[in-house]
């Protein structure tokens, strides 16, 4: 099998300058800058209307900025059409040519291009092997699985060796299982092809799973940009960490501040330690987040805040306990099930939460 990860086209760092885009008068994007580094896999994740699309569509050409550069390897591409960029897409529906089978579709790209016979048999050959499709070229792509389906779009978009694969939520139409199995195969296939990935999803385990960095947008900005670890345990403002999982958010006011620490008074006037964006000073009243596993239920007295548990949530892996907090608000606690019976707690007992070391993050303002 060919080595893809060396035949494939070298570089792929792409850079987003002061990207604006506007729709008459709505600001799809508004003033994003961003750099992706080569052969990395990068998710733009946000809710729907985010503006994460409409960014991805201008890497690939299909809309144009209004304002702003789109470069590649250092070259502006702006105003590149389409089939003038080494860039590729996978969109949510495959588009795949029904009429064609499994290895006409995948060479169909080396075909527009004029390539011999001879290597488009070869690259097709390859890439079968890649995506774990071996022995069904000759197979009419209506015969297959929505999975497999998905497999011959990746290998058709990759067959031209681009220098940057575009995918737009691509896993979408899939049920959970398989979608979950084509998160690892998607990542399996950056590593192997060596090829810088963008990825756009409104998911956020499919976006830990399988990032390198991930840039969390919202309203057509980005708000956070990091690796998975750094947007779900170190998220700096509050959109951010609300959108990533559960959290968990906490008033309270600064003590003091040492390093990249700062020491926090909680409404129960118990102290814990937290940590701090880059830009931030931490004075006076601020939001902490904590994660509902980063804290343990206990009897009364052994934590920093008091409750009453008003609901337990039985999840299969795990519990959530739900606790009205002493002095208003709700504080969920997550809990693994290390094994079966009962867990320990009941509902309406007073109970005590206790948070880990460093695990609260204060958020911007």
């Amino acid at each position: 099998m060919t080595d893809t990860r060396t035949t494939a086209a070298h570089g792929g760092a792409i850079g987003l300058h002061g990207i604006k885009k506007w729709f008459g008068t709505f600001q799809a994007v508004d003033d994003v800058t961003l750099e992706i580094r080569s052969n990395e896999f990068f998710t733009l994740l946000g809710p729907s209307g985010c503006g994460k699309t409409t960014l991805l569509r201008m890497i690939a050409g299909f809309e144009l900025p209004t304002e702003g550069q789109v470069l590649l390897d250092g070259t502006d591409i702006s105003r590149l059409l389409p089939n003038q960029r080494p860039v590729n897409t996978v969109f949510q529906n495959y588009a795949l040519f029904p009429h064609l089978t499994v290895a006409e579709n995948i060479g169909f790209g080396l075909k527009m291009l004029g390539k011999p016979k001879s290597e488009i048999d070869s690259v097709v050959k390859d890439m079968l092997k890649l995506v774990h499709l071996e022995g069904r070229g000759n197979n009419p792509v209506t015969q297959l699985s929505g999975g497999q389906q998905q497999r011959v779009a990746l290998a058709r978009a990759l067959a031209p060796r681009p220098k940057v694969l575009l995918l737009d939520e691509p896993l979408s139409a899939l049920d959970l299982k398989l979608r979950k199995s084509m998160q690892m195969e998607l990542k399996r296939l950056q590593l192997e092809t060596g090829i810088t990935f963008v990825f756009v999803t409104h998911d956020q385990e499919e976006a830990l799973t399988m990032s390198d960095r991930i840039a969390v947008m919202s309203t057509g900005t980005v708000r956070q940009v990091g690796s998975p670890w750094d947007i779900y345990d170190r998220p700096a403002e509050r959109f951010v960490a609300d959108f990533i999982g559960e959290t968990n958010f906490l008033e309270a006011d600064v003590v003091s501040v040492s390093g990249d620490r700062a020491r926090v008074r909680l409404s129960s006037g118990a102290e814990i330690s937290a940590t701090y964006p880059d830009g931030v000073t931490p004075k006076g009243k601020v939001t902490i987040v904590v994660r509902p596993e980063h804290a343990r239920l206990g009897p009364p007295g052994s934590g920093v805040l008091e409750g009453v548990l008003d609901d337990i949530v039985y999840l299969g892996t795990d519990n959530h306990f739900h606790v009205k907090v002493d002095g208003g608000g709700t504080f969920i606690v997550r809990q693994q099930n290390a094994k079966s019976g009962p867990c320990g707690f009941s509902e309406q007992e007073r109970v005590s939460i206790a948070i880990n070391d460093d695990v609260a993050q204060i958020l911007r303002d």
